[in-house]
């Protein structure tokens, strides 16, 4: 559940202020989770709303292309669907987002309480949401608290955007909705900035509520910390790296998707690297993962052979 947009990007790839010509597609951290929970095989809502106009139509479209059930998506006649611009520059890709007063920043509970999500076994959440609007922060933690979906294990993303509300702000709202969810993600630099934790293990102590924590920290890999039982670290696979953006939500949906099939933590951070990787490596924010075989063949790998495989693509150059 949570807000996708229009995106506008310079065609050439060069900054915003000179462009000539604009790319369009459509973006957005909880759609881009449910579409590759698709593309993996599970079956997937997204829970929204949007202005009735060609964005929004737009929006609901290419969401729907990939897979996901769009039927809890409202359309909204009264507010505008979100739009944000990609401004490329040698040192990285700033943000630029118009998305205030927009027709998802007008969710509320009503938007949960639909027959057909009944039976979910997993609601997926994100720190973006709760910087929209004072309903959708109480929306966020009426499905924390009094879970709308009943047998549903919650997971939050921090997602941290420091265009929307700065992190002093962010901070403490975070910090409390992440501790009340089931499963927490969240980047190791996000947590530097939100929380000044320099290390997976002070996160967990800051968040000694969900029954799971993963920490990602970008090339080197991700941790998960279970709330009983030993932490678990798997290295990250080397990528020639195009664009970041889209890869946290990309690494959500495959270890979302190995939780959801029962393995191992090892095995759900393996495919939360393999789902991440193909996006990492293309300019836009979504990429499909790999084929099911070579999915299935990486998980098999033995600790020393993934290591390996690690060493061997960064010795590389890669």
């Amino acid at each position: 559940m949570g807000e996708t947009m229009v995106v506008l990007a310079p065609a050439d790839g060069g900054s915003l202020e000179h462009a000539a010509r604009l790319t369009v597609g459509v973006g957005g951290a909880e759609s881009n989770v449910a579409a590759g929970l698709a593309r993996l095989g599970h079956r997937a809502a997204w829970v929204s709303r949007v202005g009735d106009d060609p964005f929004g139509r737009r929006v609901v479209a290419e969401v729907a292309a990939a897979g996901v059930d769009v039927s809890a998506v409202t359309v909204d006649p009264d507010a505008p669907t979100g739009l944000y611009l990609k401004d490329p520059g040698p040192d990285g890709t700033r943000v630029h987002y118009h998305r205030a007063g927009s027709a998802a920043s007008r969710l509320d509970d009503v938007d949960l309480a639909r027959p057909g999500l009944a039976g979910a076994r997993l609601l997926h959440l994100s720190g973006i949401t709760a910087a929209l609007s004072g309903t959708c922060r109480d929306l966020l933690v009426s499905a924390l608290d009094r879970r709308a979906l009943p047998g549903a294990r919650v997971s939050f993303d921090v997602n941290h955007r420091p265009a929307l509300w700065p992190a002093d702000r962010a901070a403490p709202v975070l910090r409390d909705l992440a501790d009340r969810a089931d499963m927490v993600l969240v980047g190791l630099d996000e947590a530097a900035v939100l929380w000044s934790a320099d290390d997976p293990a002070a996160v967990r102590a800051l968040l000694p509520g969900p029954e799971l924590l993963v920490v990602k920290d970008g090339p080197v890999g991700a941790t998960a910390l279970p709330r009983t039982g030993p932490a678990v670290f798997v290295p990250a696979l080397p990528v020639d790296v195009v664009e970041p953006v889209g890869a946290g939500d990309a690494f959500a949906a495959g270890f979302l998707s190995g939780l959801l099939r029962d393995l191992d933590l090892r095995a759900c951070l393996r495919l939360g690297h393999l789902t991440a990787a193909p996006v990492l490596a293309v300019p836009g924010d979504t990429a499909p993962p790999p084929d099911p075989e070579t999915i299935a063949r990486a998980l098999a790998l033995p600790d020393e052979a993934w290591t390996e495989q690690v060493r061997a693509g960064r010795g590389s150059g890669r």
